[in-house]
């Protein structure tokens, strides 16, 4: 029996395309349907607030497991370290951005984004004086840029 091949792998390179556009489309339909979910919990909550209800919906919550991203202390590290290679001061956002391309994540992702660089922001001010410096443009971004 002989094997086809061949030089280029097209066909494999073909089917792995293919199956990445799938996971996309199934990424997509996955965060539209979370979205969805998000809204329709917001609506419950509202008409129990309309009907006076006055328990705590937080407790109501079921128990998640908590995801941990960054270990105790890796995130201020990978700051300190991405502002220190910096040759000029960067915003939250620019340092998110820079950890996520670092980490090999994917940067399209805007939730992730939005919600590291909240976590930056936050990192970033809870510095000890004098390690971090902060300053604003004139449109009023913060970015910060070691001392």
């Amino acid at each position: 029996m002989r094997y086809s091949r061949t030089e280029t792998f097209e066909h494999t390179i073909s089917g792995l395309l293919t199956k990445r556009a799938d996971l996309l489309g199934e990424a997509e339909q996955i965060r539209d349907r979370l979205a969805a979910i998000k809204n329709d919990i917001d609506a419950l909550d509202r008409t129990l607030n309309v009907l006076s209800y006055e328990g705590d919906l937080d407790a109501q919550m079921p128990r998640q497991k908590r995801h941990v991203v960054f270990g105790r202390g890796e995130l201020t590290r990978r700051v300190l370290t991405i502002l220190r290679h910096s040759e000029k001061p960067m915003t939250s956002r620019q340092i998110a951005q820079e950890i996520v391309s670092d980490s090999g994540m994917d940067a399209r992702d805007r939730k992730y984004v939005s919600d590291l660089t909240k976590r930056v922001g936050k990192a970033c001010r809870q510095y000890p004086e004098g390690t971090i410096r902060k300053s604003s443009d004139t449109v009023g971004n913060i970015h910060w840029a070691v001392r």
